[in-house]
């Protein structure tokens, strides 16, 4: 009976994650005097926490697991323990009656440093985000708010707003922040695209435009693709003419960009099919808004 209990018990827990995390820590350039044991558990240690973290107060299913990625390349510091690191993190959203993936989160941030020593505890507390050694309390905090920034967008996708306890839980973890020496991406003058301006965008009473963005693409665009794929890519087209409005009265904030980070494969493929006006819109729009992308819209939409 006890047992049964245990694995009633076992198995809740095990349904109410929300990530389906992988975690990569590739070490290659770390000095040759480090014991490369300390990153394989420094990347077990990583697993648990994300995966195992309770970070919501609904319970998920398996198949609602949102699929993400963290992906960590280290570098070597002066310091003992201590290294910098550039963190990818990628997820990804299920579309409604298909088995497709589509990219919400594709961002790189260059801009990590922490202290690891081997079998080290992570701990995170939304209470005391610095913790008691800013170094070592980065690497959790950093990591808390990527996860919340992942929430914070997959919950905008399926209703309106949806997200914003999750960008508020990220904005807390910025304003509490571990300070010292070689830590950065927490303050607005660290630079103008960052941990501090990416929830700021989402937050800023005047930006509020891209909560319809994300919801308009993902819950009445995507998700109707299967069903009406010529009004689903209409709502879409009208997602880049939103915009194109927002990026005209906002130039250059970091939103716009990230919004179209990794989406430019799929984007042509909803496009190529469009009627030839709406396909000229289209790319004509897209090589406007995704400057880096530019060159792709303009040779495959046609």
């Amino acid at each position: 009976f006890k047992l049964l209990i245990i694995l009633m018990v076992a198995f809740d827990i095990a349904e109410a994650q929300e990530l389906k995390a992988n975690i990569t820590i590739v070490s290659s350039q770390v000095q040759n005097n480090v014991n490369q044991n300390v990153f394989r558990t420094l990347q077990s240690a990583l697993n648990n926490f994300i995966n195992n973290r309770k970070w919501t107060s609904d319970n998920y299913q398996q198949n609602e697991k949102i699929e993400c990625n963290f992906l960590f390349n280290l570098q070597s510091t002066s310091d003992l323990n201590v290294y910098n690191a550039s963190l990818t993190i990628q997820a990804a959203r299920p579309i409604y009656n298909t088995s497709y993936l589509s990219p919400i989160i594709n961002f790189k941030d260059d801009n990590v440093i922490f202290k690891y020593v081997e079998f080290q505890v992570m701990e995170f507390n939304e209470n005391r985000v610095s913790g008691s050694d800013a170094l070592t309390s980065n690497l959790t905090a950093v990591i808390a708010y990527y996860i919340n920034m992942i929430l914070g967008f997959d919950y905008d996708s399926f209703s309106l707003k949806g997200g914003d306890p999750y960008f508020q839980k990220a904005q807390n973890i910025v304003n509490n922040a571990p300070d010292g020496r070689g830590i950065s991406g927490w303050k607005a003058f660290d630079g103008i695209r960052n941990r501090y301006w990416l929830v700021e965008n989402m937050l800023n009473s005047r930006y509020t435009i891209m909560h319809d963005v994300y919801y308009n693409y993902y819950r009445l665009g995507m998700d109707k693709l299967y069903e009406d794929e010529n009004g689903a890519r209409v709502e879409i087209l009208n997602v880049l003419n939103l915009l194109n409005n927002f990026i005209t009265d906002n130039p250059n904030k970091m939103i716009s960009q990230f919004f179209f980070q990794g989406k430019s494969t799929e984007l042509i493929k909803i496009f190529s099919k469009a009627p030839q006006q709406d396909k000229a819109r289209a790319s004509e729009l897209l090589q406007k808004l995704d400057i880096t992308n530019a060159g792709k819209y303009k040779d495959e939409l046609k």
